[in-house]
């Protein structure tokens, strides 16, 4: 078992690289040579990605949150593993200036990128912090809306990190995550591949247990969208050798209610 000290420094570089433009398109996550194409496969709409500043779409995302989190003005909104802002600065514009948008990542070059993203298109109810997502740096019952784009898998402990989604949202308050699962458990070779890991594959939760722990943690009306075909379509772009077990890969939108 990869411990949580060397996935973290592990996921920090390679995030590092993508903001960077150093990391190689070998990844089911950071292809940006695919990055628009992909985002548009997902639903996100041609004038969203248009009026975001060049680099904030760095190939990052296996669905659109964006399309189940119903982001209402003046609402304040948490995006975890904000990387360059490509889903908060949409999220800003949607809850507009009365409304507050946070994202939180654990990558300094990533964090410098979306400000300097932020700074660019004037958006001055939009913050970055340093943070990890099993601690979040947010208050309380302060949040109306999470969102996640391809992140939770990387997440080491993930008990812990639902547990702080439920800590910071307010009651009432929605869920709405985009990521990786998988229908079975996966071959013990991808659980054990540090590039599987990185690459978005090998974290990811079976989802029985992803809908269970999210239950666990304090969470209700769970509701969650499965799409194979979408999984499968990410490989293939990424150009990365395929899994062991490919075809119980899955992309899946997930929401609930604290």
């Amino acid at each position: 078992m990869i411990q949580s000290d060397a996935l973290k420094l592990a996921v920090t570089t390679r995030y590092a690289e993508v903001a960077e433009g150093t990391a190689t398109c070998g990844s089911l996550c950071g292809c940006t040579e695919n990055a628009e194409s992909l985002a548009l496969a997902f639903g996100y709409s041609a004038e969203e990605l248009a009026r975001l500043p060049e680099g904030a779409n760095l190939g990052l995302s296996c669905g659109n949150p964006q399309a189940l989190a119903d982001l209402k003005p003046g609402e304040v909104v948490l995006d975890l593993g904000s990387g360059a802002g490509f889903d908060i600065l949409i999220a800003a514009r949607k809850v507009g200036p009365l409304g507050r948008a946070i994202g939180v990542d654990m990558t300094d070059a990533m964090l410098a990128k979306a400000r300097a993203n932020a700074a660019s298109l004037g958006l001055a109810h939009v913050e970055f912090r340093k943070g990890e997502i099993e601690s979040l740096p947010v208050d309380d019952s302060s949040i109306d809306v999470v969102i996640s784009n391809c992140v939770l898998n990387l997440v080491p402990d993930k008990d812990r990190a639902f547990r702080e989604i439920h800590r910071v949202l307010k009651s009432g308050g929605r869920l709405a995550i985009s990521d990786m699962a998988w229908a079975v458990e996966p071959d013990q070779a991808v659980r054990s591949d540090l590039e599987a890991i990185v690459g978005c594959i090998g974290g990811a939760l079976v989802l029985d247990d992803f809908m269970a722990r999210l239950r666990s943690a304090g969470f209700a009306s769970i509701a969650v969208e499965t799409h194979a075909e979408a999984a499968l379509a990410m490989v293939a772009i990424s150009g990365t050798t395929p899994p062991p077990g490919v075809e119980h890969l899955l992309s899946v939108n997930i929401t609930a209610i604290k």
